[in-house]
């Protein structure tokens, strides 16, 4: 394929859509349960811990405006950091210890809501002639812990390498003619996420984010063709640091899945494995990548992958952007 001459423009960052209201825009029971408590919360802070309110605030940095609501204390940001340039640093956050626990942070409020009924049956159940039920809650209960895991993972260091968004089987590879956003010919690489996967995803590569589009629709399963035009979804556009390359990330609900976790500032830069969201129960996420000489891809169809661990595709190193939409 003969290569083409890059743009000479720099690339522009689009501000957040006015769709995209939160980092879970479809909204949901849970997330409004969240919400509720997060006002309830910031009551008893203003009228009982007014020292901690000064103390936090003083050691914010950015700018709160743009967040729907007071930003205290950095819980105030779990939903809503894509909004405003508000952060604490990681010494000066009391709440950085969740980060660090195997349980998704976005998922925290459902392991809650729906874990501790489920334990409290469980246990009421076991040991009375209703104990086969204190098996089918248990399990449940099990499922739910289970789906919100978030294990580490060893993220290759290799320049040039793209590294899977999510966790999943690689369920399309396909080559497309032209992509307006990348600026030629492409290839999407599908990988449908079950309910058992884990369902964090992660950056591909050491990328700047140049525009977010939140689009509402369907929720048909995640397998069917149409579902990756047809269905809710997150279109992340990217240029990658190295070599200008522009890459998209698309988060796709599914049948089961109507929520997801997008929480990416346009024009903030994330290294390659990061996390950047999820999508909640069975789902798809798409990677497509502009198509070159030197593109190499490395897995097959029905290949098993793991969100930054496993490598999707590599450009050589030193290897430019050679699409026409891209930067030099």
């Amino acid at each position: 394929m003969p290569q083409t001459e890059t743009s000479a423009s720099p690339s522009v960052v689009e501000p957040l859509p006015a769709n995209i209201t939160s980092a879970q825009p479809g909204g949901g029971a849970c997330y409004r349960l969240e919400l509720a408590w997060g006002r309830l919360r910031r009551w008893y802070l203003r009228t009982f811990r007014p020292g901690y309110v000064r103390r936090m605030a003083a050691k914010r940095t950015g700018d709160a405006r743009g967040c729907p609501h007071e930003v205290l204390d950095p819980r105030d940001l779990k939903y809503h950091r894509n909004r405003c340039t508000a952060a604490w640093d990681t010494g000066d956050d009391p709440f950085a210890w969740r980060d660090r626990l195997p349980l998704a942070r976005w998922g925290l409020a459902e392991v809650q809501i729906l874990g501790w009924p489920l334990l409290a049956v469980t246990v009421a159940v076991a040991f009375t002639a209703w104990w086969p039920v204190a098996i089918a809650t248990g399990g449940v209960l099990l499922w739910v812990v289970s789906f919100f895991r978030d294990p580490p993972r060893r993220v290759p260091r290799e320049a040039g390498l793209l590294v899977a968004p999510a966790d999943g089987r690689v369920v399309e590879i396909t080559r497309l003619d032209h992509e307006p956003f990348l600026g030629g010919p492409a290839v999407r690489i599908g990988i449908f996420l079950s309910i058992f996967n884990v369902h964090i995803n992660r950056v591909p590569c050491r990328a700047g984010v140049l525009c977010l589009r939140y689009s509402p629709g369907k929720f048909l399963n995640a397998l069917r063709r149409e579902s990756a035009t047809e269905n809710e979804n997150m279109w992340i556009g990217l240029e990658g640091e190295s070599a200008g390359r522009r890459l998209i990330v698309r988060q796709i609900a599914g049948q089961f899945a109507r929520r997801i976790v997008c929480d990416l500032r346009p024009g903030e830069t994330l290294e390659r494995g990061v996390k950047f969201g999820m999508i909640k129960l069975g789902s798809r996420t798409e990677l497509i990548v502009p198509e070159e000489p030197s593109l190499e891809i490395l897995v097959q169809v029905g290949e098993r992958v793991k969100a930054g661990t496993s490598v999707l595709a590599r450009y050589p190193a030193d290897s430019p952007a050679t699409t026409s939409g891209n930067e030099s």
